[in-house]
C-alpha cells in the first residue's frame, strides 16, 4: 500500500482511500516530501476514539497534484514535527490549543491566538494575556505596538525586543480578529455558509469563493461551464490588481513618496470599479457560486472594461514609474527587511512574498485549475528578498494579470451557460483545493460525514504561512523599518484568525 493518496485540484475521493500510516510512518513521509520539493498545506485533526486522525496534505508541483496521509494518534500527544520540519511549526501549535493535541519537543509551543482561560473568569480564553519572549540586558529594551492602532485596521499585537534602535526580535500576537469560522462551516452547506466563506478575509473574496467552489463542484463532480470558468478567472484577477496597486501605493506612503502613494489609492478604486461592473459589488460578492457564477458579461460591457483596463494599467505604470525612478524611494526599499531563500523555504513562505526571494512557487503554474490550466501566466519573481523584491514581484503581477484579464474580455468563450447545479455531497469524502490569491496560495481542505455534511472544514490562508517571515524580517532592522516591512508583506489578521 502506498505511504499516501494523490489528488489533484478539486479532486475528491472516499476518505478510506487516504492511508492510515503509523506516526513514524507519517513523519518519514513528510520529511521526505519536503525534500523533495512538496510544500505543506495543511495538518489538522479529527477526532476519533482514543485520540485523534493527524491529518497532512502535501502539495508536489512535480507531481502536479497533492499527497494525503493521516496517522492514528492515540492519547493527547505526539513527537513533535517541527524539529524536522519547520514549516510545520504553527500548524502544530494550532492543533495544540484547538484539540489538546501536543506535540512534545515543540521548541516554541505557546498559544497561536488564545491563551487558557484566567482564574476567575470562567472558561472563555483571554486574548493577549500571555508570555513574550524576552531578550536580557541593560541595554535591550521592550517596545509594544497594538492591538489597537492608528488607523481603520483590525487588532494585532506586536512585540519588539530591541537593543537601541536595532530590532533582536519580534514576536506577532493575533487572535483578537478570530469568529470561530472553521467551526461555524461543520454541518454545511447551508443558506449562510457562501456569506461566511465571502467574509474569511474581505480583500479576498474571490480566491475564497473560488476554493469553496471548486470543493464543492470536485465533491459532487460537477464542472463550472467554461464561460463562467473565464468570468472567475477575470474576477481573480482583477482582485490581485486591485490588492497590488493599493500595496504599491502604500509601500510609497511609507516612505513619504506622495505622488505615487495618492496616485495609487485612487487607482486601486478603479480596479474595483471594474469588478462592480461585473456583479455589482467592488469586493466580487455574490459574483461566484458552486457550479459557476451569478453574473454574465455581455460583449459591450466586457469591451468597455477592456478599455478601462488598458487605461487604468497605464495609469499604474506612471504612477509607480516615479517610485522606480526616485532614488530616495529605492534606497529605502533596496536591502530592507531582507529574508533570505533558504529562511523562506525553511517556514514555508507563499505568494509574492516567498517569490520574491527567490522561491517558484504559485498554484496558478504548480496546481492549476479551471481556465489556468489551459492559460497559464508567467511566473514572476525575484531573488532579493527585501521590500524592493517584494514591491517588484507585485508590479511583475501587474503588468501579467492586466494583459491577462484584457485578452480574456477581448476574447471569452462562446455564450452559454453560466452554471450547473451540484447535487448533494456524497458521504465521507475528501476534497481539497488551492487558489492562488493576490497574498498567494491558500487551502480549502473539505471532509463529509455518513450524511454528506461537512464534518471538518479546514481552512489555510496565505497569511498563515507568511506572519512568520514579518517576523523574521525585522531580525536585524531598525525599529523604524516596521511600517514599511509590515505594508511589504501586508497579511490578513481576520484571515490568520479564522
Amino acid at each position: 500500500m502506498s505511504d499516501y493518496l494523490v489528488l489533484h485540484n478539486g479532486e475528491a475521493a472516499p476518505q478510506a482511500q487516504v492511508p492510515t500510516l503509523s506516526y513514524e510512518a507519517l513523519r518519514d513521509g513528510l520529511i521526505a516530501g519536503v525534500t523533495a520539493g512538496c510544500r505543506v498545506l495543511a495538518l489538522f485533526a479529527t477526532p476519533m476514539a482514543g485520540g485523534h486522525l493527524l491529518w497532512l496534505v502535501l502539495g508536489c508541483p512535480t507531481e502536479g497534484g497533492f499527497r494525503l496521509s493521516r496517522a492514528a494518534i492515540a492519547g493527547d500527544n505526539y513527537p513533535s514535527l517541527t524539529p524536522a520540519v519547520p514549516a510545520v511549526h504553527l500548524f502544530e501549535r494550532e492543533l495544540a490549543e484547538q484539540r489538546g493535541l501536543v506535540p512534545e519537543g515543540h521548541p516554541w509551543l505557546k498559544p497561536v491566538r488564545f491563551p487558557g482561560p484566567r482564574q476567575g473568569r470562567g472558561d472563555r480564553p483571554q486574548v493577549g494575556e500571555m508570555d513574550f519572549y524576552r531578550v536580557g540586558g541593560d541595554e535591550v529594551h521592550e517596545v509594544a505596538v497594538g492591538p489597537v492602532h492608528a488607523g481603520i485596521i483590525e487588532p494585532g499585537h506586536f512585540r519588539f525586543q530591541c537593543s537601541g534602535e536595532q530590532v533582536l526580535n519580534l514576536e506577532i500576537s493575533l487572535g483578537y480578529a478570530h469568529r470561530g469560522v472553521e467551526r461555524s462551516l461543520v454541518g454545511g452547506p447551508t443558506p449562510r455558509t457562501l456569506p461566511v466563506i465571502e467574509t474569511l478575509a474581505g480583500d479576498t473574496t474571490i480566491a475564497h469563493t473560488t476554493a469553496y467552489a471548486l470543493a464543492i463542484e470536485g465533491l459532487t463532480c460537477t464542472a463550472a461551464p467554461p464561460r463562467a470558468q473565464a468570468i472567475r478567472a477575470v474576477a481573480l484577477e482583477l482582485e490581485r490588481l486591485a490588492n497590488h496597486t493599493g500595496d504599491l501605493g502604500a509601500l510609497a506612503e511609507d516612505v513619504a513618496f506622495l505622488p505615487t502613494a495618492s496616485w495609487c489609492g485612487r487607482i486601486r478604486g478603479d480596479w474595483l470599479n471594474l469588478s462592480a461592473q461585473i456583479c455589482g459589488s467592488r469586493f466580487g460578492r455574490g459574483l461566484v457560486l458552486p457550479g459557476g457564477v451569478r453574473f454574465d458579461l455581455e460583449p459591450a460591457r466586457a469591451a468597455a472594461m477592456g478599455a478601462k483596463v488598458a487605461a487604468t494599467f497605464r495609469d499604474v505604470q506612471g504612477a509607480t514609474k516615479l517610485m522606480w525612478d526616485t532614488p530616495g524611494v529605492m534606497a529605502r526599499f533596496e536591502e530592507t527587511g531582507h529574508v533570505s531563500r533558504e529562511r523562506a523555504l525553511e517556514v514555508g513562505l507563499v505568494g509574492p512574498a516567498a517569490r520574491a526571494s527567490g522561491l517558484s512557487r504559485d498554484a496558478r503554474v504548480d496546481f492549476p485549475w479551471d481556465l489556468y490550466r489551459f492559460e497559464q501566466l508567467p511566473l514572476a519573481s525575484c531573488t532579493r528578498g527585501d521590500v524592493f523584491g517584494r514591491a517588484w514581484v507585485r508590479w511583475l503581477e501587474v503588468q501579467r494579470s492586466a494583459a491577462f484579464v484584457q485578452e480574456q474580455l477581448a476574447h471569452p468563450p462562446e455564450e452559454g451557460s453560466l452554471r450547473r447545479l451540484p447535487g448533494p455531497l456524497p458521504p465521507d469524502r475528501v476534497v481539497v483545493t488551492v487558489v492562488e490569491a493576490w497574498r498567494g496560495e491558500l487551502c480549502h481542505v473539505a471532509l463529509t460525514d455518513s450524511a454528506g455534511r461537512f464534518s471538518t472544514y479546514k481552512i489555510a490562508d496565505p497569511s498563515f504561512h507568511n506572519w512568520t517571515g514579518l517576523s523574521l524580517a525585522l531580525r536585524g532592522q531598525q525599529i523604524s523599518d516596521f511600517p514599511l516591512c509590515n505594508k511589504s508583506f501586508n497579511l490578513s489578521y481576520c484571515g490568520f484568525d479564522l
